[in-house]
């Protein structure tokens, strides 16, 4: 999945916890009929369509090509509901099971610009050192551990963050974001989880909690998420502003 794709999901997981205990036996039994099965597919495939795709639309064509292959003259399946009209659907062609049990392979630009990116930061690094001496190689590594380190200290700060978290947030930001492997927000989160750890209450009121910004805040387990959320974007940005500003030390040497 995406980024924004994953965002929207953890989201909307979020917000739905509040609902659960509005659901009544017969609103579930309304969810069976085909008609409120079809509408909530089709709402899942407009919000999430990549999850539609991996759970439901090539389970669909899976299940019908293994029952249709099942031995025997008389075929008893036992489906989950949502399957059943996409077993139907596909009832009718040949699906090729091969090509579904094979993981998409991952893109290699993907998973090799996560090293590119910080080892052509360092080698900048080495070049400043080696052509504009102590000083211009010292100009940028200043430029990067405070573009880095105060974004992401800002971003614990407007996660409310413990002062704890702004200043780990403040010294893991400049050297996780050369690292590929571990995130600042990994960093702040674990700190603030420890720092102001969760209580009882904060799982009994998270439903509620989460139905309004204030609640979002305050309540100590989400207060974790925003930290890692606001962190890592404070040092993303970071990383932005002060890659343009060591190529201008560089010019200057």
């Amino acid at each position: 999945m995406p980024l924004w794709g994953k965002v929207k999901l953890l989201f909307q997981l979020l917000l739905s916890l509040g609902e659960v205990d509005d659901l009544q036996a017969e609103d579930i039994e309304k969810m069976k009929q085909e008609d409120v099965l079809n509408a909530l597919l089709n709402e899942i495939g407009a919000s999430q369509p990549v999850i539609r795709e991996i759970l439901i639309d090539e389970r669909d064509r899976y299940l019908a090509q293994r029952i249709k292959s099942a031995p025997g003259e008389k075929i008893v399946a036992v489906v989950g509901a949502g399957h059943v009209p996409g077993i139907k659907t596909y009832w009718q062609r040949d699906i090729d099971l091969d090509r579904l049990n094979i993981l998409p392979p991952k893109n290699p630009l993907t998973a090799s610009l996560k090293w590119i990116i910080p080892a052509a930061i360092l080698l900048l690094f080495v070049y400043g050192f080696y052509s504009g001496g102590s000083q211009a190689g010292s100009d940028m590594i200043m430029w990067w551990v405070a573009a880095n380190g105060l974004l992401a200290g800002v971003g614990a700060i407007v996660a409310w963050g413990h002062p704890l978290t702004v200043v780990s947030s403040v010294l893991s930001a400049p050297l996780t974001s050369l690292n590929p492997m571990i995130a600042a927000g990994w960093v702040s989160g674990l700190v603030e989880a420890f720092s102001r750890k969760p209580k009882v209450r904060d799982f009994e009121t998270l439903q509620d909690d989460i139905r309004s910004v204030r609640g979002f805040w305050s309540n100590k387990v989400t207060r974790i998420l925003l930290v890692v959320v606001f962190t890592n974007l404070g040092s993303s940005l970071g990383t932005f502003i002060a890659f343009p500003m060591i190529v201008r030390v560089l010019q200057t040497v």
